[in-house]
């Protein structure tokens, strides 16, 4: 039988999730990735979400996520939250919480809301950012406790960035104006810059007041997307760190808008939306 499976986004950031029976005849995940996610010859996303038994005890659920290069990412904000609503809407869960096994660790997800029509806003603790360049990673010699206002050399320019693990590798940067900036070609030439041995996400951040932050985004592995969210809780947690936002904030992205709350005990909690596009059958 073909392989089943169901399109989410999360504000615009769309994802194909499997449970991982329908892919145990398929032996490079990374290539399969690549292939169904191309958006001119395959189902087109910006990733695959792979919903499996749990491989740790504490855990309902394991998530597999890889990015439309074939790379397995660590963590995916949206990915899981898609993954996640993949459960309630098939009625594979219906508790008041539900816990992922990731590479990254153990998440937790609360569902808020639901409007019987395939769409749920989620609750998610997506774990405590790390700020020393081992855990980032960056090359840096002699490490650092942290990278925050750190002056990173490209091609002639100089940016200030603020680095951390947040699931993944995130480099920060804040702007002034989106429009004025090449955003983009920054991004790319970032996210491959030598300093990140594991490559990074970049976020471009702008502070138009203490409790709304605005972003755009070049994700690691999939390029310009409309909403991110691991993106958007190390965009808010470089703006805290940086005392340019309260601890709470609205995070404004191209696809939409999520809540972040940096909680007193390090947890990053990220409140935000999964909506059902359509389930097909893939048959190439």
């Amino acid at each position: 039988m073909p392989p089943r499976f169901t399109k989410f986004h999360g504000l615009g950031n769309d994802y194909l999730v499997f449970e991982s029976e329908q892919l145990h005849e398929i032996t490079d995940l990374g290539e399969f990735s690549r292939r169904i996610c191309n958006r001119h010859y395959g189902a087109g996303g910006d990733g695959i979400a792979i919903i499996g038994k749990p491989q740790n005890a504490a855990a309902d659920f394991n998530v597999r996520i890889f990015n439309p290069d074939g790379s397995e990412a660590g963590l995916s904000g949206n990915g899981t939250r898609c993954a996640v609503a993949y459960l309630y809407y098939q009625g594979l869960w219906n508790a008041d919480a539900l816990t992922l096994s990731t590479r990254t660790g153990l998440k937790r997800y609360y569902p808020r809301q639901q409007d019987g029509h395939g769409k749920f806003v989620f609750e998610s603790e997506l774990g405590q950012p790390k700020f020393d360049t081992p855990s980032i990673p960056m090359s840096i010699t002699p490490p650092r406790d942290d990278v925050i206002g750190y002056p990173l050399q490209l091609n002639g320019e100089t940016f200030l960035i603020t680095a951390m693990q947040m699931g993944n590798p995130n480099c920060c940067i804040f702007v002034d104006d989106f429009d004025s900036l090449d955003w983009r070609r920054i991004g790319k030439a970032i996210e491959n810059h030598p300093l990140f041995p594991d490559r990074t996400n970049v976020v471009f951040v702008r502070v138009p007041e203490r409790k709304v932050i605005e972003l755009r985004i070049w994700e690691r592995g999939v390029g310009e997307t409309t909403a991110s969210g691991t993106c958007s809780c190390a965009g808010a947690v470089a703006a805290m760190v940086n005392e340019k936002a309260d601890r709470e904030v609205r995070v404004v992205m191209q696809g939409g808008e999520v809540k972040i709350h940096w909680r007193s005990d390090g947890e990053v909690v990220i409140t935000g939306s999964a909506e059902v596009v359509y389930s097909a059958e893939w048959l190439a």
